[in-house]
C-alpha cells in the first residue's frame, strides 16, 4: 500500500481553501475585462482558453467554471526538459484542435519560471494571427524570469526559489492529485 503523499511535503504554500477563493477573484476579472474592452475578436466569440498541458488541468478546470460568463477551451502541450537540452529549448507534442485566427485566446499555465516555454506558446499562437492572447498563470515566479514574458492574471505571486507540488504541479509526474500547493521535502527529489 502506498504512503500518504501529502507527508512528502515539507509545507504548505497556497492552501485548497486560497486557491480557490483566490481562482474565484481570477475568474471575475477575466470575466470583467473581456466584457470591457480585452476581447478584440471581430466575430464576438467567446474567449478560447488553451490548458497548457498537464500541469494546468486541474487550475483551467477550476478557472473555467470561474468565469461567469461563456468560454471555449482547447489543450496543448510542450515539453521543455529531456536529456541535454539547453535552456530555453521548448518543442511541441500536442497542438491545439481547432485554428484560432481571429480569436480571443487566452492561455492557462500552471506556473510561469524562467519564462521561455510560455514565450514558445506565446510567439508560436502569434503567428497564427489570434485578435488577442493574454496569459494567466495560477504561479509567477518572477525572480526566476530569463526571458521578457507578461503575465496578464496571475494567482499567486512566488518570490522563493522553492520546489513545489500540487493542485495540477509535478514532480515526476507525481503530486497533481495533492489539493494544495506546497514545497516537497528535498529527500523525495532525486
Amino acid at each position: 500500500m502506498a504512503d500518504n503523499i501529502a507527508e512528502r511535503i515539507s509545507r504548505i504554500l497556497f492552501s485548497a481553501e486560497q486557491i480557490g477563493t483566490r481562482v474565484h477573484e481570477v475568474g471575475e476579472q477575466i470575466r470583467f475585462d473581456y466584457a470591457n474592452g480585452a476581447a478584440k475578436d471581430p466575430k464576438r466569440r467567446p474567449p478560447l482558453l488553451v490548458c497548457v498541458l498537464h500541469g494546468a488541468l486541474v487550475f483551467m478546470a477550476d478557472l473555467a467554471r470561474e468565469i461567469p460568463t461563456e468560454v471555449e477551451y482547447d489543450f496543448i502541450s510542450v515539453s521543455s526538459y529531456g536529456n541535454g537540452t539547453s535552456p530555453g529549448a521548448v518543442r511541441l507534442v500536442k497542438d491545439l484542435d481547432r485554428p484560432i485566427e481571429g480569436r480571443d485566446v487566452l492561455i492557462v499555465e500552471d506556473i510561469v519560471d524562467t519564462g521561455y516555454t510560455i514565450d514558445y506558446l506565446r510567439r508560436g499562437l502569434a503567428a497564427r494571427r489570434p485578435a488577442s492572447i493574454r496569459i494567466c498563470s495560477l504561479i509567477d515566479k518572477v525572480p526566476r524570469r530569463e526571458t521578457d514574458v507578461q503575465v496578464d492574471y496571475v494567482g499567486f505571486p512566488l518570490e522563493e526559489n522553492a520546489f513545489i507540488v500540487g493542485y495540477g504541479m509535478d514532480y515526476q509526474e507525481l503530486y497533481r492529485n495533492l489539493p494544495f500547493i506546497g514545497v516537497l521535502k528535498p529527500e523525495y527529489i532525486k
